[in-house]
């Protein structure tokens, strides 16, 4: 298992070096920018929650149900309560 492991790293290095021999597209990489996407016009802000370990395993659970995110449930969440 190591083996194929050694020989996928350097199949990966080699990719990323001819890649670097070619050249990049200057433009291409600026177009990409940088970080997350953003989610509207400003940027938006981080907010750390404390939560316990059943409310953590209550909202995860939902989140798989629901093929979302925690924070997707936790933004429909304040929208609903705000609303």
């Amino acid at each position: 298992m190591h083996c194929a492991k050694a020989w996928s790293e350097s199949e990966q290095i080699t990719a990323w070096a001819n890649e670097a021999e070619a050249g990049y597209d200057v433009d291409a990489l600026k177009r990409r920018g940088r970080g997350r996407p953003g989610r509207g016009a400003e940027p938006a802000q981080v907010v750390a929650l404390r939560l316990t370990a059943d409310e953590l395993a209550a909202l995860d659970a939902r989140a798989a149900r629901e093929h979302k995110s925690r924070s997707e449930l936790i933004r429909e969440a304040i929208a609903a309560y705000a609303a």
